[in-house]
């Protein structure tokens, strides 16, 4: 299985999307300063994940609600689901 994951900094409520097979694995990881990327806005919650079946499918979903570029359609992602 693989996951687009949605972490919101704990620090300044920015968001960040990934995708990955291990999702607690990735979390830590943000929260350990080893990502580079990510490692300025720790403490991370993990808000939302989505499943799929192939790395394919999750990298263009990931890539989909990245090119939203909308804080506005992050939160109403977040709205529409009960926790991640």
């Amino acid at each position: 299985m693989f996951y687009v994951y949605i972490l919101q900094s704990l620090k300044d409520g920015s968001y960040y999307i990934g995708q990955t097979n291990n999702v607690s694995n990735r979390l830590e990881r943000h929260n350990s300063r080893r990502q580079l990327a990510t490692r300025s806005k720790i403490p991370w919650e993990l808000v939302y994940t989505e499943t799929f079946s192939t790395r394919s499918q999750a990298v263009r979903r990931e890539r989909e609600i990245k090119n939203w570029k909308s804080r506005q359609a992050i939160k109403e992602l977040l709205g529409s689901h009960d926790g991640a």
